[in-house]
């Protein structure tokens, strides 16, 4: 068991470091390559198709994870999911292609969305595989299938940009190509890694029993859609592509900075579904778990932070570093609440209250949006990064508050001395080391004594953390 946690771990986070710098190396070429106008449609576009294709899965995608680990056999529950993302696809992307025939003058926005359109439409199509895999806990084959169409837009897009040839045209063919050889390289891979073979049978009986329970989640991932991307869609709108260009330079390095995060949560919900179905649920682990989060979620937000404007500013030629450090800072806020949310939704969603989690999402997305609205106006891209944070403190308020073991109720506590530490150290090292190098080191020490002043960090810490893995 610690071995295959170990090995499930060490593959998942690295196929998520590999695709994070191939994803960051695609927003570079971008960001630098093109204007902030083409650089931010391509944006809007891609939130939108983002959006309408997670609401597309209707939330079966989780419930294939959990139904796989929970026992089911994969090949019929692959068939009946493969079915629906089929349907679904070509029906959203029947719709879209129709409106290109009956209205002759679209804008530009419109043909970007038609045609990179047809490699999400792919994605989509592959989504079933690696849910999968997931399920089964084959993380290995999981990582394969998620790098390559990264691994082919990176190398393109680098390519092009080298020979410079990089233009809004040549982008969308690369994204196209990259996804169309993803889809293949799914299906390909998964029969010939699992010997499932890959069928299509129309299961009446077990797509509705499916949809009947995936129809809470469905509402969860229909609002969870909105949130991730409405101020992408609002900002692109309402205010000018040029600002969203700006904004989701700085919220892609943020969702990057989240790394540790997308390592643990694909192994959690197939192991929270075993732990929550025994007898002994070892609550102190749990909470044990949480507070190693935090700090590492609130050293995140400290590094992020201090080498923010030095970095960016030097790497986009000053385009998008100083103009989003308020946004960042704002951001960095919400990761140790990106941190607990996750661990509660887990826990709450192996116990199977998807009602009481939709629920938790209408709040949050209601929060967000109204946020959005009100401050975007008035704040532009500040005001989306703190509807945002506010959005996510909502979250996790009514998750604590409908806790199941009363002994999980102080998860949250580590939240706050651990940001606090994060805060105190860089804002002190700044002061101490203005304009110096020197600045990292110390911001980090300070940060690791005051952990242990506030006893966020134990000398026990270590055997705790070893027997976690046990």
């Amino acid at each position: 068991m610690k071995k295959g946690l170990v090995q499930n771990l060490s593959v998942n986070a690295g196929q998520l470091i590999i695709n994070q710098l191939l994803g960051l190396g695609i927003f570079y070429v971008l960001s630098t390559g093109l204007d902030k106008n083409s650089f931010g449609q391509i944006n809007l576009v891609l939130a939108i198709l983002l959006s309408v294709f997670n609401i597309l899965s209707f939330g079966m995608d989780q419930m294939v994870v959990k139904k796989i680990a929970g026992g089911r056999d994969t090949s019929s529950v692959l068939s009946i999911y493969l079915v629906h993302v089929l349907i679904s696809g070509l029906i959203f992307y029947g719709l879209i292609l129709a409106g290109s025939v009956f209205f002759h003058n679209r804008n530009e926005l419109y043909s970007l969305l038609l045609l990179i359109g047809i490699g999400k439409l792919m994605i989509f199509f592959s989504t079933p595989f690696k849910q999968a895999a997931n399920g089964m806990e084959r993380f290995r084959l999981m990582a394969y299938m998620s790098v390559i169409s990264n691994l082919v837009r990176c190398s393109g897009l680098i390519i092009l940009a080298i020979l410079h040839h990089l233009s809004l045209h040549n982008v969308i063919f690369i994204f196209i190509g990259g996804d169309i050889i993803e889809l293949v390289f799914c299906v390909y891979l998964f029969n010939h890694s699992t010997k499932i073979p890959v069928t299509l049978k129309w299961d009446s009986a077990g797509y509705k029993k499916l949809l009947l329970e995936s129809l809470p989640q469905t509402g969860v991932v229909l609002i969870t859609s909105a949130l991730a991307r409405f101020d992408w869609i609002f900002i692109g709108f309402m205010v000018s592509a040029v600002k969203l260009a700006e904004y989701s330079f700085a919220y892609k390095i943020f969702e990057i900075s989240t790394l540790p995060l997308l390592a643990i949560a694909p192994l959690l919900i197939p192991r929270f579904t075993k732990l929550f179905q025994s007898a002994d649920i070892r609550v102190g682990e749990l909470k044990f778990l949480v507070r190693m989060e935090m700090i590492l979620a609130a050293f995140t937000g400290l590094l992020l932070n201090l080498c923010w404007s030095p970095v960016i500013d030097r790497i986009t030629s000053g385009k998008y570093g100083l103009i989003n450090i308020k946004t960042i800072f704002i951001l960095s806020l919400c990761l140790p609440v990106l941190y607990l949310n996750n661990f509660l939704w887990t826990v709450y969603f192996a116990q199977g209250r998807l009602k009481m989690i939709l629920i938790s999402f209408i709040l949050t997305f209601l929060v967000n949006v109204l946020g959005d609205i009100l401050l975007i106006p008035f704040f532009k891209n500040e005001g989306a990064a703190f509807a945002f944070l506010a959005a996510c403190i909502v979250q996790s308020v009514y998750y604590l508050k409908q806790g199941t073991f009363p002994e999980l109720k102080s998860v949250w506590q580590p939240l706050i001395p651990c940001t606090l530490c994060a805060l105190v150290s860089g804002f002190l090292s700044r002061a101490l080391f203005p304009d110096s190098w020197l600045v990292l080191p110390a911001a980090i020490l300070v940060y690791l004594g005051l952990l242990f002043v506030s006893t966020q960090l134990r000398i026990s810490d270590g055997k705790s953390l070893r027997r976690l893995f046990n």
